[in-house]
């Protein structure tokens, strides 16, 4: 399982789950991406290459997913995967492929990525994130 969706009152919260911590955070990429546009099938049209940096796993988790949040509302860029990402001393590339927002129609609106109730732990042999997203 890459994700899984769970119970909140009023926001989008999600465990994401992976072999380390690259696929952990890609499998958190594609939990927003959901989200956002449910399942529809997002064309690899363009790439985008993106850093960021934190000081821990979470805050580098917060801005990786702030990002492509980013990347939607101000560049009308809508992720379709991850296809190369790096994680080296918390400072994080990717490259993103996408195609433009406006060619498709959906209306779950993330505003944001939020700290609240927010992990990024090795628990056993399985590196598993939370987050919340404010809708």
């Amino acid at each position: 399982m890459k994700f899984k969706f769970l119970e909140h009152t009023a926001d989008v919260k999600f465990q994401a789950f992976g072999k380390n911590e690259e696929e952990v955070f890609e499998n958190s990429a594609d939990a927003l991406k959901e989200a956002i546009c449910d399942k529809k099938k997002i064309k690899a049209a363009e790439k985008k290459d993106i850093t960021v940096e934190g000081g821990d796993y979470e805050s580098l988790l917060y801005k990786f997913l702030e990002e492509i949040i980013y990347l939607l509302e101000a560049e009308d860029f809508l992720i379709s995967k991850v296809k190369e990402i790096k994680i080296k001393n918390f400072r994080l590339k990717a490259v993103l492929s996408g195609d433009k927002a406006s060619d498709y129609n959906f209306n779950n609106e993330v505003k944001a990525v939020t700290y609240n109730e927010m992990f990024v732990k090795k628990i056993k042999n399985e590196w598993v994130a939370q987050v919340v997203l404010d809708v």
